[in-house]
């Protein structure tokens, strides 16, 4: 199993395509492991536990393609189940079995990538038949399924949208299905919009995508280095902190909050790329849906406030935290 998330692969394939703001919620899980632990852990170790959680993403994105596939191929399962009857009715010896066929299904299951996927992540252990069983007898009953095998030719446009429904209106609202899948991965409320932007992307082009890999050098060493930094300038970034927060004690505010205050303080200093507008703006939505309900529009005030000393004492001159 890759442990380092880099890219190594020919130009012609392409990255799974990791957003900032994902990579800061996996930084966020990283620093807050960290304050939780009882032991002090070393800025190696600490890149380790980051690298865990972005492989975790990767193998989940691995898992969700292995189960559509599976879901897909469950047609010729269910075909020789009917057909195999004491029995068997007409209906049961002429089951569509299109699905099994579908052609970006088939270009899946070809592709190196995948077949890599398979031997070394092994996503094949974790599944459950059962599910897949009671989920493609759902699916068989949709109108949109329905509506798919009643046509014997194939064009990619209905290929590609049978599958994106399957993702889309089958499985991610299916409370069986989101079970299966929080009972094998703790990051899939983390991760789950994140899913649903890259599966119809994947299908698009499967054979394009390195399956191997979950982000650009350029984005890893963001990762990498906010989480450094963080660590690194803890003491530099409490100094701006603490006297904004007027009658709280700093030790009083929620753990998570004072993470993210840290996080987007080093943004302001260290991260020139970043517009400090934009930082605000994602912090604001991380203590939203992470932290309390008061949580938003205290980061906002804090961090808006710090932005605007910075700027009026000509300290805002963002360089490396190294």
């Amino acid at each position: 199993m890759s442990s380092f998330p880099l890219s190594s692969q020919p130009q012609n394939k392409f990255l799974i395509m990791i957003s900032r703001r994902n990579i800061r919620i996996k930084v966020m899980q990283t620093l807050y492991a960290l304050e939780s632990g009882e032991q002090a852990i070393t800025p190696e170790e600490s890149v380790k536990i980051l690298q865990k959680h972005f492989t975790q993403t990767r193998q989940l994105f691995i898992y969700l393609i292995y189960f559509i596939t599976e879901l897909a191929r469950y047609a010729e399962t269910h075909s020789r189940i009917r057909s195999g009857k004491h029995l068997p009715t007409t209906e049961d010896r002429n089951i569509n079995v299109k699905l099994a066929g579908n052609e970006i299904m088939m270009k899946i299951l070809e592709d190196a990538s995948f077949q890599k996927a398979l031997k070394t992540d092994k996503p094949q252990l974790l599944l459950n038949t059962e599910v897949v069983k009671k989920l493609y007898l759902e699916l068989i009953e949709t109108e949109e399924y329905k509506k798919y095998i009643s046509v014997d030719e194939r064009d990619r446009k209905s290929e590609k949208e049978i599958l994106e429904f399957i993702i889309i209106s089958l499985l991610l609202p299916n409370d069986l299905f989101e079970t299966h899948i929080e009972e094998n991965f703790t990051n899939w409320n983390d991760d789950i919009d994140m899913m649903v932007q890259l599966l119809p992307g994947y299908l698009h082009k499967p054979q394009s995508v390195n399956l191997q890999e979950i982000m650009s050098k350029e984005k890893w060493d963001f990762a990498k280095n906010l989480l450094l930094t963080a660590q690194e300038k803890k003491e530099l970034t409490m100094e701006l902190i603490k006297p904004k927060l007027k009658n709280w004690e700093a030790d009083r505010i929620a753990v998570l909050d004072m993470i993210l205050m840290r996080m987007g303080v080093c943004e302001f200093l260290f991260f020139e790329t970043i517009p400090p507008k934009v930082t605000i703006n994602e912090y604001i939505d991380l203590a939203k849906e992470y932290s309390t309900q008061q949580s938003g529009q205290f980061v906002n005030g804090i961090l808006d406030n710090i932005h605007k000393d910075l700027l009026r004492e000509n300290k805002l001159h963002k360089v490396s935290f190294k």
